[in-house]
């Protein structure tokens, strides 16, 4: 363990500091979670690599440590705020949300990830909760998607409390970029902050176009 442990604040320190991740709400949180129990036991040298991991069995991965850490900072989140990660595979991000004092929700419809999501959250001693279905309309008062969508994730935006936010990876390869959505009423907008890449979520690909 003493070996992960230098890992992690070297990942901190030489991966996500650089990212402009500033919050040292985000930086403390990633600076004890531990990352490898997030992954299967024979990919534990890969946690803290800047990359993202595919999880064997399942239709996801994880997303790159220093993309997941910038995305949480972007969401601004508060103390006592309900907050959802969709998608999140193990649920890293949402582990990561729990340890900065929101009460975080995971909500991954893949059952093999699923699965490995509650005995990583167990191992790390994460009060996340695991939501085997779709929660409540209005639940949340921020959401991280886990993964790169095609398309807007508007299916996702009942989920949002009024002034509510959502962060998630539109599009893929170098057109990839993170936005935040913002709520106020009943109209959601969103807004570019950065360039990143993602793993594909892919109930959130853009549909096939008929070609005559």
């Amino acid at each position: 363990m003493e070996g992960f442990t230098g890992l992690r604040r070297n990942m901190v320190d030489c991966q996500l500091r650089t990212y402009d991740v500033t919050d040292r709400a985000v930086l403390a949180a990633a600076d004890e979670i531990p990352r490898e129990v997030f992954v299967p036991e024979n990919l534990a040298y890969l946690a803290y690599l800047d990359q993202s991991i595919e999880l064997p069995g399942t239709g996801r991965a994880l997303m790159a440590p220093m993309v997941v850490a910038r995305m949480i900072q972007t969401l601004d989140l508060q103390p006592g705020q309900d907050v959802l990660e969709y998608g999140g595979g193990t649920g890293y991000g949402a582990a990561l949300m729990d340890r900065m004092a929101a009460k975080a929700t995971l909500w991954e419809p893949d059952d093999a990830a699923r699965a490995q999501a509650i005995a990583a959250l167990a191992a790390a001693g994460s009060r996340v909760a695991v939501a085997e279905k779709e929660p409540a309309k209005g639940s949340f008062d921020a959401i991280l998607v886990g993964g790169a969508c095609e398309i807007e994730p508007k299916s996702l935006f009942p989920l949002l409390r009024g002034e509510g936010r959502l962060v998630v990876v539109e599009g893929t390869g170098r057109s990839a970029r993170v936005k935040l959505y913002q709520k106020s009423g009943d109209i959601v907008a969103g807004r570019p902050v950065f360039d990143a890449a993602a793993p594909e979520l892919t109930e959130f690909r853009r549909p096939p176009e008929f070609v005559f």
